[in-house]
């Protein structure tokens, strides 16, 4: 089991003490779950951003969803930050806006660079994170994934399928992330 880290993920602890109330909250990353599945045992199974996609491109989208549910206790919270990109598909971008963090020598950027298929059902992602070393930028860790464009109401039916209850999405304003939130409680 781990905590949510600070910055983005941050925001998924925000929204699980306004939901559960404050307390120590056991926390998951999807992940963690796919590879330990603790049984009713956590309160909150989160996944970052590009996971849902990644997954429904691999076929593992509604096992993903349905260990989530099991690992949670009644009344526990999954969360995940979804990437809306049906919107997109018409267009096909080839990559979003650079993210950046830190300050001075602690500077580091993030690039994402999208290869869109034929039909705009998927996309391939590379992600680059280069890093300050001295005058110069470094290459400090590259991903290269594939993902499914997947649409709000195909989030709803999976989790509503993996036995969720009240699915909501929350928008970047009401949630503090970039990205739309679904959160879904376990009966």
């Amino acid at each position: 089991m781990t905590t949510p880290r600070p910055a983005g993920d941050r925001v998924f602890a925000d929204v699980a003490t306004a939901v559960l109330g404050p307390g120590d909250h056991r926390f998951a990353d999807l992940l963690d779950v796919l590879a330990q599945m603790p049984a009713g045992q956590l309160d909150v199974v989160h996944a970052n951003d590009d996971l849902l996609p990644r997954l429904a491109h691999e076929n593992g989208l509604d096992a993903a969803l349905a260990a989530a549910r099991l690992a949670l206790r009644p009344g526990g919270l999954f969360i995940a930050a979804v990437p809306e990109l049906d919107k997109l598909r018409r267009l096909r971008p080839t990559a979003p806006p650079p993210r950046v963090s830190g300050r001075g020598d602690q500077r580091q950027v993030t690039v994402q660079l999208w290869d869109w298929a034929e039909d705009g059902q998927s996309y391939g992602l590379e992600v680059l994170q280069l890093a300050r070393s001295g005058s110069q930028w470094e290459l400090i860790r590259a991903v290269s994934t594939r993902h499914q464009v997947i649409t709000g109401a195909q989030v709803t039916a999976g989790l509503t399928a993996a036995g969720f209850a009240a699915v909501q999405r929350l928008t970047p304003k009401e949630s503090g992330h970039p990205l739309p939130l679904w959160v879904a409680v376990a009966p």
